[in-house]
């Protein structure tokens, strides 16, 4: 297989990170986010790991402090995928909220979206990062109904990357 990058969004608890488990069983993968660094510095500062929205909104606002000083998130990104193209992994996960981001890796790696849906969940509106995950055109959607068929549709996107 020849390497894939695949940027996943999904409103929060739609199993953005199962099906990268799921998929890390049949194909071999690396996982990034485009906040870690940003969780780094938020850590710094107070921020015990929660993700209530107040922390939500706070993850966002400092994401897009550090993105206007130095564009530290897509800086970050691109080591990643240095990192990523120097290993033998085979598809690489980058997690991105905002669609400006996600169009500036797919202009400039060639990457492909992938947006996972729950049926029921709510967007999450307090804060523009996580109000705009359906604000984009995605190659692929997954529909997670169950943890069975999440599993399933792990799979079945490997063997269509292939």
């Amino acid at each position: 297989m020849n390497k894939k990058i695949i940027v996943i969004n999904g409103t929060g608890g739609s199993g953005k990170d199962t099906f990268v488990e799921y998929v890390s069983k049949y194909a071999k993968v690396y996982n990034f986010s485009s906040v870690d660094k940003v969780k780094e510095i938020a850590k710094l500062i107070g921020w015990t790991g929660t993700k209530t929205d107040k922390d939500r909104k706070f993850l966002s606002d400092l994401k897009k402090l550090t993105t206007n000083y130095n564009d530290m998130s897509f800086v970050s990104i691109k080591e990643a995928i240095k990192k990523f193209n120097s290993s033998d992994d085979e598809i690489m996960f980058i997690h991105i909220r905002e669609p400006e981001e996600i169009q500036r890796v797919v202009d400039k790696f060639s990457a492909k979206t992938l947006l996972i849906k729950r049926e029921g969940l709510k967007i999450i509106g307090t804060n523009s990062s996580d109000a705009n995950v359906e604000n984009y055109k995605y190659d692929y959607t997954i529909i997670n109904t169950t943890l069975e068929n999440l599993d399933k549709s792990a799979l079945e996107f490997v063997q269509n990357l292939k």
